[in-house]
């Protein structure tokens, strides 16, 4: 029997590495092996994906390990955004380590939406085409698929290449917005109020009504993490733009205290969520869209029976109404009639879709008045769309988040979380962006990590890996081996930060910063603050001493994806603003803060 070929521990990584990743369906991973990489060549071309672009190379993000069974495909609707190309990745990592942070001024945080979707560039968004009852499903699906890949060529034919944003190219997850849409008599569009203007694409609100004819309520999302003048003018400005719009604000965590700067940690009180702000807003938007046409006093009732029971989120009482839900099969959808009758069986179905991170499944936990859908801030959560009966006439479908052709820089579509931080290849030109619009260094008290970039008058000159060096140091992120400063783990945990609405960076209307006087002035600001549950100085957004949270997306443990990393959850509060820190533990915490705090952070 002939020996065997030496085979070394590198090759054997190697090898259960290559083959990691073909069980994950990962084309894009870039290994050193050439029989892997003939391989991933192979499974490449023999794939037959429609979703993409013949012009563009796409990433996946957000895989998900099979089940078992098969009975159903978890990767079925992830996203799949446009792949950046390695020169451009590190281009941005050399900009990131010599490039020096200028502060911008507050005028630069002004934003008109015909800056993010000009009319001339035609940011449009993939329709269904036409189809009749005659039609075989495959025939359909092939119909779909090529209508897709022509408004992908022309969608990139119109606009240079770099221009665009990242956008969606799954073409399974647009076809659950068509599904919604069709199905849905009244739209409730979902935005994130700290970039509202990011998330609200033009395109969709002339679609629907004025080709599917049918009204767009636009809920102004996690209001809690904005000063209530800034809430009032977003409103204002939409409202002003897009007549027929009707704007709502909504809060899944109200009487939240604000800072302008650093928001405490988010301590999860579970109060339940029949303790919303904003049901009640739209329940009456929607009474003035149906007119009478439904009977939506089951709907009222229930909301007053929610504002009655103060109770915990673990103390629901087990005769609690149900909520019925139905899962849609793939057959019906698909054969799904574009006329629907409006208010049919005088049921009123409301679809709520959005970008990804905006809150749709909080604003819909909030209008059931428990939990009946998983929110996790993982943009991508998710997975598909299912239909709730909120009351006998009230049904509410959630559909996956989508993101819309645009073009907005990279780094705040990031910043807003549209995608995975720990999918991210390059998160420091985010956190440059992040610090040049927020005194963040001076706000987390960081220490230079060296003298080398000493500008005129003695003062530092932060670049954004100097940034993320100095987090890294203060925190105790260390690379396993070589026991350096972790610039990767501290740039993420910045970005953590930041999504979750802790360190405060909200974009602001055209001409806001010159009458901020105005809006704080306003009639209306009085709604807002109790919108808010907030007093008056807290609504003007003086810092508030007491513990609190921000609710960007309150989540549970068991809701987390497992690629998640908890850092954004450390106590950088207890150090910056804990009143314990003024008095006698100032000299035990730099003695031992590890253990004051209760956790060891490095691990």
């Amino acid at each position: 029997m002939p020996r065997k070929k030496p085979f070394s521990n590198k090759q054997k990584k190697k090898q259960l590495q290559v083959k990691r990743e073909r069980r994950r369906g990962d084309t894009g991973f870039i290994g050193n092996s050439r029989n892997a990489s003939w391989e991933r060549g192979k499974e490449r071309e023999g794939q037959s994906d429609t979703t993409d672009s013949e012009t563009t190379d796409v990433k996946r993000i957000n895989q998900q390990p099979a089940e078992r069974d098969g009975t159903y495909d978890l990767n079925r609707f992830r996203l799949h955004f446009e792949r950046e190309s390695k020169e451009e990745i590190e281009r941005r990592k050399a900009v990131a380590r010599e490039r020096f942070l200028r502060p911008v001024a507050e005028k630069d945080l002004e934003m008109d939406i015909n800056d993010i979707y000009p009319p001339e560039k035609r940011l449009d968004f993939p329709r269904r085409p036409s189809w009749h009852y005659g039609m075989a499903r495959e025939e359909l699906l092939r119909k779909e698929e090529k209508s897709f890949r022509e408004f992908l060529t022309a969608l990139h034919a119109r606009n240079e290449p770099g221009s665009l944003s990242h956008f969606e190219h799954n073409l399974e997850t647009w076809r659950q917005l068509w599904r919604v849409l069709e199905m849905s008599d009244v739209v409730l569009l979902i935005v994130d109020i700290r970039y509202p203007v990011l998330q609200f694409p033009p395109a969709l609100y002339n679609y629907v009504t004025n080709e599917l004819h049918k009204q767009v309520i636009l809920v102004l999302n996690k209001v809690d993490l904005c000063p209530s003048p800034l809430v009032l003018a977003w409103r204002h400005y939409l409202s002003s733009r897009f007549p027929s719009l009707q704007c709502v604000c909504f809060t899944s965590q109200p009487g939240q205290a604000y800072d302008t700067v650093l928001q405490k940690r988010r301590r999860r009180k579970k109060l339940g969520w029949n303790q919303a702000a904003g049901p009640v807003q739209i329940l009456r938007a929607c009474q003035d869209i149906a007119a009478g046409r439904v009977d939506l006093s089951s709907w009222e009732q229930k909301i007053q029976r929610d504002a009655s029971t103060s109770c915990l989120e673990e103390d629901v009482p087990e005769d609690a109404q149900t909520v019925l839900v139905e899962h849609q099969s793939d057959v019906a959808m698909e054969m799904q009639s574009s006329s629907h009758e409006l208010y049919e069986d005088g049921v009123l179905t409301l679809g709520c879709i959005g970008f990804p991170n905006v809150g749709k499944s909080s604003v819909l936990n909030g209008l059931v008045g428990r939990k009946v859908v998983s929110v996790s801030r993982t943009p991508g959560h998710t997975k598909y769309f299912q239909t709730y009966y909120l009351t006998p006439t009230v049904k509410l479908c959630d559909c996956p988040g989508l993101v819309f052709p645009s073009l907005v820089t990279k780094q705040l579509q990031i910043l807003a979380g549209i995608y995975p931080v720990a999918q991210l290849q390059e998160p420091y030109s985010s956190v440059g962006y992040l610090c040049e619009r927020t005194p963040l260094h001076s706000v987390l008290k960081l220490k230079y990590p060296n003298q080398e970039g000493e500008g005129v008058g003695g003062e530092n000159q932060w670049t954004a890996w100097d940034v993320c060096e100095a987090w890294a140091e203060r925190r105790g992120y260390k690379t396993a081996k070589a026991a350096r400063n972790d610039v990767y783990r501290a740039a993420n945990s910045l970005l953590r930060l930041a999504i979750d609405g802790r360190i405060s960076l909200c974009l602001t209307p055209p001409g806001y910063s010159a009458q901020r006087a105005v809006w704080e002035s306003h009639p209306g600001l009085s709604e807002i603050i109790t919108l808010q549950g907030r007093n008056d100085e807290e609504g003007l957004g003086e810092k508030d001493e007491e513990d609190g949270e921000s609710s960007s997306e309150p989540e549970e443990e068991g809701d987390r994806d497992a690629d998640e990393d908890d850092d954004d959850s450390d106590d950088e509060d207890d150090i910056l603003g804990n009143p314990m820190w003024k008095g006698g533990l100032q000299a035990k915490l730099k003695a031992n803060m590890f253990s004051v705090l209760g956790e060891n952070e490095c691990e």
